[in-house]
């Protein structure tokens, strides 16, 4: 009998705990489902009032701006209105009447005169502290005031002055090979101007003496064809230039020696450096009081030098070496 009872008892027990469970169930999803539609009611709240707020603030710095332009506006009518600035009528300071002010037809004439004048006047100076003697009655040619016709600026003169620049070749770059070539005729006007197409393989462009770079020698022209071209310009003429010796050498090209106008070989100017090989920064500087080759040298630039320092010494030049072939005719 107790066997039996337990039975009943435990079947009774299985029979409630399923009843519950079907009665519970429902119940239990209802709750589920209301937590999840809760969850979402919530997330669509928040976001609502995100975006009002977002909304708000955008309006507010609208509303700023606004403010801030209509504040600037106003500040620059105040300005404007003030006499803060003067009438071009009432800004005329009075000008004293200076010498060196020219009125005129011919005023740019004079100006250019003037100018041309007080250079001249600081080139003999600086001559005349280095104990070197300039030529008298004539002033340098390269001051002198240009032709109207503009033939002229790329016309060849009797004296042309020439400068090359070089990029390094070889096992350590320590070999010239030239990469541009400049002339400039008798008044300084640049008559010739031309990159070289590399030869050979560059191992140094020397960009911060040269001015060289990779670009410029491959849109170069030829060596051969720069050769001829300045063979023919210096053919019959007197070439003008600094350490010559180094130019005519990557040129491949030689020139009658009683035909080469050398400043780094002119013994008065040597003399401003006790007879040592000078530069021609140096003799730009002590004898044309200009300064040239600062940076990134330019072979117009130094050929410009290289005549103009010709050119203030050219008669006591020409009559020093005339004086020379006179010696040496007699001694013959």
């Amino acid at each position: 009998m107790t066997n039996g009872l337990r039975t009943v008892a435990y079947i009774l027990l299985d029979l409630t705990n399923f009843l519950l469970y079907i009665i519970l169930k429902p119940f239990q999803i209802i709750l589920l489902l209301l937590q999840v539609a809760c969850i979402q009611l919530f997330h669509v709240i928040t976001m609502t009032e995100s975006s009002k707020k977002r909304k708000r603030s955008d309006n507010d710095q609208t509303s700023l701006t606004v403010a801030n332009r209509g504040g600037i506006n106003a500040n620059w009518q105040r300005f404007l209105a003030s006499n803060l600035i003067m009438d071009k009528k009432n800004e005329k300071p009075a000008q004293e009447v200076s010498k060196d002010h020219y009125t005129g037809t011919f005023r740019r004439s004079r100006k250019k005169k003037a100018n041309n004048n007080i250079t001249s006047n600081s080139v003999q100076n600086n001559m005349k502290t280095l104990n070197i003697t300039p030529d008298s009655k004539t002033e340098p040619e390269v001051n002198k005031t240009e032709k109207k016709d503009n033939n002229n600026k790329t016309r060849v003169t009797k004296f042309v002055a020439m400068d090359c620049e070089m990029v390094g070749i070889g096992y350590n770059g320590d070999d010239h090979m030239l990469a541009r070539v400049s002339l400039v005729n008798k008044f300084g006007d640049c008559i010739y101007d031309k990159f070289v197409k590399a030869r050979e393989e560059v191992k140094d462009y020397r960009t911060d003496v040269s001015g060289i770079r990779r670009e410029d020698l491959l849109n170069g022209e030829e060596f051969s064809t720069v050769q001829k071209e300045v063979s023919e310009l210096i053919r019959g003429k007197i070439l003008v230039g600094h350490s010559l010796k180094n130019d005519l050498s990557v040129l491949f090209l030689s020139h009658p020696k009683r035909s080469i106008r050398d400043t780094s070989k002119y013994k008065p100017f040597r003399k401003i450096t006790k007879g040592s090989t000078p530069s021609l920064k140096r003799l730009a500087k002590e004898i044309l009081s200009i300064d040239i080759q600062s940076g990134e040298h330019s072979s117009v630039e130094d050929a410009r030098a290289a005549m103009q320092l010709y050119c203030t010494v050219a008669k006591n030049w020409e009559a020093g070496l005339s004086d020379k072939r006179g010696h040496k005719r007699l001694s013959e």
